[in-house]
């Protein structure tokens, strides 16, 4: 009697604190379950495989904002704390993203008897970290009970939580016992490794998983039909097969012959699907090309669509009729034009490879907007972006909505957001997610009848072909209401939505075609058979084939006849994080350019920074700052330029980290420095100093070149007022600023930044506090006025060094140098990042290994890794011959071993027996510095000093044969060389062995990019 008393008190428990919250969830997700409520003493989620319902799931968060949304250790009280207070991922000490330590997860509860048989704790995981598995220990009333590793997991969960997992189960046996009468406190520790996230926690009487709910498959096709769906009979899809490489925009186009990443696959269809009937009819086939983008015109009947006919390299622009007839072709040459749209006025929007210019991380090719007639003819761009725009479509408002993927100097996988412009290029402007890192935002289309867009939110840097949760997104909040961006889809693997209304929504997954509800429900229409699925061909852009109306016609603005806008800056003092800056203290605008890359070769930015900049960044010059803060300026049209506020000392005040591109005759006007848009100016323009007079031109700064190359113009200034204290054997401080070169950089290069010398925007978020980036956070530029030990470098020398800094700190002022001149350096082969380690294989440098590690391993453990050749990178997630962990360039510390430890500082491959390994170990009695406490090398004469210096000397030979861009007989790159005749910089017919000037093939390249008027009338008349 008293255990069934018992029994019935757990029953009465479960039912309060458990089956309530439990029948609740699944009521919201549309699950039945079948769950015995009996066994479970609480169940904390739902077990559907997915951590939706838990905290970090928002909008906005992530695994990312763990600290900032969970500072305090977890405590969930059961019946009291709801889904959203349990975190859907687990750190460990390994995630430095969370602190780098243990986080307890602790349950409360309480049981109405004290437990004498065994319990379990069954921890259902939605995934994890796939090969760091954790140690998972469960403790009970403060005691440890039971541990187990955590399995290999999935781990793109922790990029898009509200997405399907691979389910996997924990049980750990509770002794009998251990639960006792009234508050029991259980908790959970990972001692080590990575994450896991959860599915679901529950305490049961029996060591088995909890049944997975699965969803009934709705009729939403007949739902719709009633409504949103109405008169829609047939689809337009496009099948075809995807490329190898996993990047979303990486799928048109070439790259490096030893990258091996095909960016697209052969074999393609358009295709029309009946609703009725499900049978999709072939309107294109071919086995050997590729169709993708289908657009259908306002009439319901035209098709847009890109096509890469049979084995041809580029994708075009054609139109077809809906029952198959008049295939036509609208563009044509070496280019690809993809992803287009029609405008109400009858002409295309569009992106294209015609910019001529390379990916700033990656070796493929960008497309950026274009616009030409309905024919195909009068093309003209719309951008000056560096980086991939995509998938531009137009609003309700006539406006363009497309995304734009940028960074200058942060973080290359945060910013892919959506943008608006007009139809002529006209108010680029950020329509929602800038302020948002960390999520690729694509294929955006309005809602009809609503201002509100849907979206793929493709996680983190995005997933190849652009696979995301479906998001509706209400910009009415601004452009930065993290609230803004609702998730519809279950999973992430959700391509190309299209919205009949806020409530019904149509899109490709994978082989399918599917119908979603607001809810996430999901319904399949249509799958491609198994032959086709063999061949890998997937569903692409489902269209419904209907009339639509036209937006309005927004008249064009653009003066083409122009080669400049201008720009009206309304007060320098308003924005965001702009704390501290006096009124006055701006006095002008640093002028700056991005440049974009002919071509790249891997996803970092060696040579050309250490962890800075991607791009060369050239030296426009000057605009002057009224002291209300006002600025008006007439500047170069379609050049992707931003600007840093400057002091009366030519010090960095604050920097953009961003771009604005002006369309010839365009004014345009930004009220501040990185303002918020739901703002307006407190004054009308009226009042504004700037305008009482003319636009300013950009005034120059006299004898200083626009790009500047480290070893040309800033060594030589280091050498004559830096090197006499900091050479290689006269290390003052530590430090040598000598313009010898090591393996990547030369020692003086990348000693400044390993000292943390200068401050440039390195590869992390924008808008940095005022005077926390740049030439006023740099000490090297204290240095050098006049107070550091005599150092009195004169006025001009000083302006350059200040220039350099805020100009990005690059070490070659040329792009040839990418992919030349390094030892151990890193390239794209075979579809990964590799480390060239060939020294391994050199006989010395296995002698200087094995004397290195005999003569000193003892004392050189992972708190001081000595690197042992020219092309080991050292220290906690160094990258291995190909991609095994963290870049060596991320997240450090002044004091981090990857940079006071690193090859760049040890080995000099100008003057080997200058190496830093060399004269560390080395005597004083013999030259050395005796850094170890003691002689380890007695005499230049011992032989492991013979040794490590002979591997030295054959890598100095290496570099002498293949030469680094500042050295005499420099050797370009064949791909350099091959793109610059196809864009005709470079004469087709130019001998193998002609000089080229490589400062002026590249400034004749970017030259070529410059709008021209009268270019584009030729291109106008054709």
């Amino acid at each position: 009697m008293a255990a069934k008393s018992a029994r019935d008190a757990r029953r009465r428990a479960f039912s309060v604190v458990a089956a309530a919250a439990l029948a609740a969830g699944l009521a919201c997700l549309g699950l039945a379950s079948e769950q015995a409520p009996s066994q479970d003493l609480f169940v904390i989620g739902s077990p559907d495989g997915r951590a939706a319902e838990f905290g970090l799931t928002g909008p906005g968060e992530g695994y990312s904002a763990y600290l900032r949304k969970f500072p305090q250790p977890i405590v969930f009280t059961v019946g009291k704390s709801r889904p959203s207070e349990w975190p859907y991922i687990h750190p460990a000490p390994k995630d430095r993203w969370a602190g780098g330590r243990v986080h307890p997860f602790a349950i409360r509860f309480e049981s109405p008897a004290d437990e004498n048989r065994p319990l379990f704790l069954v921890l259902g995981l939605a995934g994890g970290s796939p090969s760091e598995r954790s140690k998972v220990v469960v403790t009970v009333n403060g005691s440890d009970v039971a541990s187990q590793p955590a399995p290999s997991g999935d781990p793109r969960v922790a990029f898009q939580p509200t997405g399907p997992g691979k389910p996997e189960t924990m049980i750990f046996e509770i002794p009998a016992g251990r639960i006792r009468k009234g508050e029991n406190t259980l908790a959970i520790r990972l001692e080590n490794e990575s994450w896991i996230i959860y599915d679901y926690v529950a305490l049961r009487t029996e060591g088995k998983p909890l049944a997975l709910l699965r969803p009934a498959e709705p009729d939403l096709l007949a739902e719709f039909s009633k409504g949103p769906m109405r008169g829609v009979e047939h689809l337009i899809f496009a099948a075809r097969a995807l490329g190898e490489d996993p990047h979303w925009y990486a799928n048109f186009g070439y790259t490096l012959d030893h990258s091996r990443w095909k960016t697209y696959g052969h074999g393609g269809r358009l295709c029309r699907l009946d609703l009725k009937t499900g049978k999709a009819a072939v309107l294109l086939n071919d086995p050997r090309g590729g169709v993708r983008d289908p657009a259908v015109h306002y009439d319901g009947w035209t098709i847009l669509f890109s096509y890469r006919r049979g084995d041809e390299p580029h994708y075009h622009l054609w139109t077809i009729r809906a029952d198959g007839s008049g295939l036509r072709q609208l563009t044509d040459g070496p280019y690809d034009d993809i992803e287009p749209a029609w405008l109400p006025d009858g002409d295309i929007v569009f992106v294209s490879s015609r910019c001529n210019r390379r990916v700033n991380c990656h070796t493929t090719q960008s497309a950026v907007l274009y616009r030409a007639d309905a024919d195909g003819k009068n093309l003209r761009p719309l951008s000056s972006n560096n980086e991939p725009d995509n998938t531009p479509w137009v609003l309700p408002s006539g406006q363009i909505l497309y995304t734009r993927w940028e960074y200058v100097d942060r973080n290359q996988m945060s910013f892919h957001h959506l943008w608006m412009t007009t139809p002529d290029g006209l108010r680029q402007a950020v329509f929602y997610g800038n302020q948002s890192p960390g999520i690729t935002m694509v294929d955006a289309k309005p809602i009809p009848g609503s201002r509100k867009i849907v979206a793929s939110f493709s996680p983190g840097h995005g997933l190849r072909e652009h696979d995301g949760v479906v998001t509706v997104v209400d910009p009415r909040g601004g452009p930065d209401d993290p609230g803004g961006a609702r998730p519809i889809s279950h999973g992430h693997n959700y391509r190309d939505p299209w919205a009949f209304s806020e409530e019904a929504f149509l899109a490709a997954r994978g082989t399918e075609i599917v119908l979603l509800d607001g809810a996430g429900r999901t319904q399949a229409l249509f799958a491609l058979g198994p032959a086709d699925a063999q061949a890998g061909l997937e569903c692409h852009e489902p269209r419904p084939l209907v009339p639509r109306p036209r937006e309005p016609v927004i008249p064009g603005a653009a003066d083409w006849t122009g080669e400049t806008g201008r720009v009206l800056l309304v007060d320098a003092y308003r924005g965001r994080n702009m704390a501290g800056v006096r009124r006055g203290e701006i006095k002008r605008l640093l002028v700056l350019e991005t440049l974009p890359k002919p071509m790249n070769y891997t996803g970092g930015m060696e040579p050309l920074s250490y962890g800075g900049t991607f791009t060369l960044e050239r030296i426009l010059g000057t605009i002057p700052v009224e002291p209300d803060g006002s600025a008006y300026a007439e500047l170069p049209a379609l050049r992707s330029l931003f600007f840093v506020a400057l002091d009366e000392n030519e010090l960095s005040v604050k920097r953009m980290q961003s771009f604005m591109t002006l369309m010839p005759g365009e004014t345009t006007t930004c009220l501040g420095c990185h303002e918020e848009r739901t703002r307006t100016p407190p004054h009308s323009a009226g009042d504004l100093a700037a305008l009482r007079r003319g636009p300013s031109r950009i005034e120059p700064f006299p004898g200083v070149p626009d790009v500047i190359d480290f070893p040309r113009d800033i060594q030589p200034i280091l050498d004559r007022h830096c090197v006499r204290c900091h050479d290689e054997d006269h290390r003052d401080g530590g430090l040598s600023l000598s313009g010898d070169r090591g393996p990547i950089f030369s020692i003086g290069y990348y000693a400044l930044t390993a000292r943390s010398l200068i401050s440039d925007g390195r590869n992390g978020l924008g808008n940095r506090p005022p005077r926390a980036i740049g030439s006023s956070a740099s000490r090297l530029v204290k240095y050098l006025d006049g107070t550091h030990y005599d150092a009195r470098p004169n006025a001009h020398e000083q302006r350059l060094v200040r220039l350099w800094i805020d100009s990005g700190a690059a070490y070659p002022g040329t792009y040839a140098a990418l992919g030349t001149g390094m030892v151990g350096g890193f390239e794209i082969v075979d579809r990964s990042i590799r480390l060239d380690r060939s020294d391994l294989q050199w006989p010395s440098t296995q002698a200087a290994v094995e004397a290195l590690k005999r003569r000193c391993g003892t004392c050189h453990g992972d708190d001081r890794p000595l690197p042992l050749s020219v092309s080991h990178v050292t220290g906690r997630g160094a990258w291995g011959t190909a991609f095994t962990g963290a870049p060596p360039w991320v997240d450090l510390e002044p004091n981090d071993v990857r940079r006071r430890w690193s090859r760049h500082l040890f080995y000099n491959l100008s003057r080997p027996e200058k190496s830093l390994l060399l004269l560390a170990p080395l005597a004083k009695a013999a030259g050395g510095f005796e850094s170890c406490g003691r002689p380890v090398l007695a005499s230049t004469a011992d032989p492991d000093y013979r040794k490590i210096l002979e591997a030295i000397r054959d890598a100095k030979a290496r570099l002498d044969a293949i030469k680094r861009f500042d050295m005499p007989g420099f050797h370009l790159r064949r791909e350099y060389v091959d793109e610059m005749r196809r864009y005709g910089i470079l004469p087709a017919d130019l001998r193998p062995d002609a000089p080229i000037d490589v400062y002026a093939t590249d400034r004749a390249y970017w030259q070529s990019l410059w709008y021209r008027a009268a270019a584009a009338s030729s291109r106008q008349e054709r």
